[in-house]
């Protein structure tokens, strides 16, 4: 179990305006106390559930919640997921920041659920990447995680992935490795993005631990899976760029031999998951 962001949190309730909450404090009596249930409204895959706790939490300790599913739990349409008693106000004023967290996590596994089916049967992992919304990249990651997929590095301090713009800057894809390979600890793998099967080679060549096909069609992903394969058997093989979650291209993509799919669509493009708070 996840420990839930305190002080995000407290951000998103102040932003919110959950302690100055004028609509409640000026129509529902203080000692007015209901009960009520937040329910999934289409099926899906559900994340966020300890952190919508926390949040009622935070606004008001009288809260009474039942959890009835737990993170990672696939549910049903109109299915509960908490069911809640407490004073009205405080009830109310915490409903927005709850769903709002319910409704993007549980949209992002529940994204990463359809991705991973998809390629059901194969040997590539779905894996996500640093394209997170500023300040919920912990949140969405685990997201990830509960919908069955894997997370690529947390961010630019624990993997080297030596991209275009570094390739260029450092002179070519035999600089940058070399320049890596001398910095990075001696356990720490080296991936480098190619786009065409010349860049494939040279990676090879220079000693590449991982290398990510970026924006290559399937036909071209096939090739550089029997050049890395035929070269080295132990290096990882990744692909990306603008490959979707449609899962009929996934199940192509997968289908060439590929260790990982890294989708920026899991955490970037996920729709919300419609979820309610309804009083009884």
């Amino acid at each position: 179990m996840y420990k839930p962001p305190v002080d995000l949190i407290k951000q998103a309730l102040e932003e919110d305006g959950a302690f100055a909450d004028i609509t409640t404090l000026s129509t529902v009596p203080e000692e007015q106390w209901s009960e009520g249930r937040i329910l999934a409204r289409k099926p899906g895959v559900v994340a966020g559930i300890a952190v919508a706790v926390e949040v009622f939490r935070q606004v008001d300790e009288r809260i009474q919640i039942q959890q009835l599913v737990r993170d990672g739990a696939s549910v049903q349409a109109d299915e509960n997921l908490l069911l809640l008693a407490g004073p009205a106000r405080s009830l109310l004023s915490a409903e927005r920041v709850a769903l709002n967290f319910l409704g993007r996590l549980s949209g992002v596994a529940t994204l990463t659920a359809q991705c991973v089916r998809a390629i059901e049967g194969s040997r590539t992992r779905i894996i996500d990447t640093r394209k997170t919304t500023p300040g919920l990249r912990a949140l969405e990651k685990m997201a990830v995680l509960l919908g069955g997929g894997y997370n690529h590095r947390f961010g630019l301090n624990d993997g080297v992935l030596i991209k275009d713009n570094h390739i260029k800057a450092a002179g070519g894809i035999k600089a940058a490795v070399t320049g890596a390979r001398q910095m990075a600890p001696h356990l720490l793998k080296i991936e480098v993005e190619c786009e065409t099967l010349a860049e494939v080679r040279t990676a090879l060549e220079a000693g590449a631990d991982v290398i990510l096909l970026d924006n290559m069609t399937v036909e071209q992903m096939g090739e550089a899976v029997d050049v890395i394969r035929c070269e080295d058997s132990r290096v990882l093989i990744e692909a990306s760029g603008d490959i979707g979650t449609n899962p009929e291209r996934l199940r192509a993509v997968a289908a060439t031999g590929v260790d990982f799919i890294s989708l920026g669509a899991l955490t970037h493009s996920a729709p919300n998951f419609n979820i309610s708070l309804e009083f009884a």
